[in-house]
């Protein structure tokens, strides 16, 4: 039986524009809201450290495994309706994570919330390149800079409650956006139908699909991503202790951390109409780059001088980020090209970005914390990063690629 397929213009502004704006909320809330209450969820469970660890490794995992199947889900349900199922897996981890018992289910449950945003991570610029009709800048400029706030925001919650139970209420408070994002969905499902772009005409058309290994610029976003992704879990989880060591103040160091996520947002906001008009963006890139080795030559040689100075800095440096998400919708033409492009880029460039935590975590020693050596490490990181987005940058198209490997 034929799937009935939609068509960007079938889908109202209005509707695209709340559908983006859900899922953007959602996009980091439920995973940046466990960290400021790990220390209450560890003790409330008699924990051992290592269920700390098992938590923070979650997402580099899951956005690589979950990587690797969204697109084949995609393929076979459509986009929309594998987006609205990834966030009803959000819903039902949100919803009973904070009310369980015991280590194991809080892990289940928790993987659930990260399977989902890691779905919606990889399909979500596909499906605004299917319905964004003219609206696509804009809406990737949205997705960018709410996915910012939703990391930034997440981890307020822990401020609102108070008491023993207070971390079970800061998890939930996040369901009710979880739940807006899953009716919202649901009605566009609803309206859509199947929707992942070129299935309708596989049968009209049969023709091999070539392996995205085989377009140099998918090569060289995959290496940018991951490059400007380790260098961002990297500042997430050990800026604040970076500056500690040093002798930086607890308020001070959590400050800093707070700068570069805000910054962050902004840079969602400028660097999608950036790419769009912009002839080069090679002085972008270079700028970016500097940024970020500026910001680690301040971390090296006086830490304490201005910590709030080398994370603008730093802030700054990860406007790779958003120009890398926007990249992968400005450098393919179709939209099925961009979903496989998102679920190639990503999950690879995750498994990029998680070896810089694990390893700095194995050289990192309480007793005698050594940061040159890995900040020395991050710094060229960024060097190679802004090379490397040059490449990746340039005004060519990997369908063209594509068709020309074919």
């Amino acid at each position: 039986m034929a799937r009935r397929a939609s068509t960007s213009s079938a889908l109202p502004a209005g509707v695209a524009f709340a559908a983006v704006i859900v899922a953007a909320l959602n996009l980091r809330a439920g995973i940046a809201s466990v960290g400021p209450v790990l220390g209450d969820v560890l003790a409330a469970f008699g924990a051992a450290g290592g269920l700390a660890g098992v938590i923070t490794a979650m997402p580099g995992a899951f956005f690589a495994v979950m990587g690797l199947s969204a697109v084949p889900l995609a393929r076979r349900l459509g986009l929309t309706r594998t987006l609205t199922l990834g966030m009803g897996l959000v819903l039902v981890g949100l919803s009973f994570r904070p009310w369980v018992s015991s280590a194991l289910p809080f892990i289940a449950l928790t993987a659930l919330v990260v399977a989902g945003i890691a779905l919606a991570n990889v399909l979500l610029p596909a499906w605004i390149k299917l319905h964004g009709g003219s609206h696509v800048v804009t809406l990737m400029t949205i997705n960018g800079s709410l996915l910012g706030a939703s990391g930034a925001l997440g981890p307020l919650s822990a401020a609102l409650y108070d008491g023993p139970q207070a971390w079970r209420h800061a998890l939930f408070f996040w369901v009710y956006l979880g739940l807006a994002q899953v009716i919202v969905w649901l009605f566009v499902a609803w309206r859509q139908g199947f929707d992942f772009p070129g299935k309708q005409q596989v049968k009209e058309q049969p023709r091999r699909q070539v392996a995205l290994w085989k377009a140099p610029t998918a090569l060289f976003l995959t290496l940018f991503f991951g490059l400007q992704s380790m260098n961002a879990y990297s500042q997430m989880g050990y800026l604040p202790q970076i500056l500690i060591d040093a002798g930086a103040r607890q308020s001070v160091a959590s400050t800093a951390l707070a700068v570069v996520g805000g910054l962050g947002i902004v840079g969602g906001l400028v660097m999608p109409t950036l790419i769009d008009r912009a002839e080069s963006l090679t002085p972008h890139l270079i700028g970016i780059a500097a940024c970020a080795v500026f910001g680690y030559l301040g971390l090296i040689l006086a830490p304490t001088a201005a910590p709030l100075v080398w994370s603008v800095f730093l802030g700054l440096g990860g406007w790779a980020f958003p120009a890398a998400l926007t990249l992968i919708v400005a450098r393919s033409k179709s939209p099925e090209v961009t979903a496989r492009l998102s679920g190639f880029v990503q999950p690879f460039g995750y498994v990029i970005a998680a070896l810089g935590p694990l390893l700095i975590g194995l050289v990192y020693s309480p007793e005698d914390p050594q940061w040159t050596p890995v900040l020395l490490a991050l710094l060229l990181a960024s060097v190679i990063q802004g090379l490397v987005g040059i490449r990746a940058a340039r005004r060519v198209y990997i369908d063209d690629e594509l068709a020309r490997a074919n």
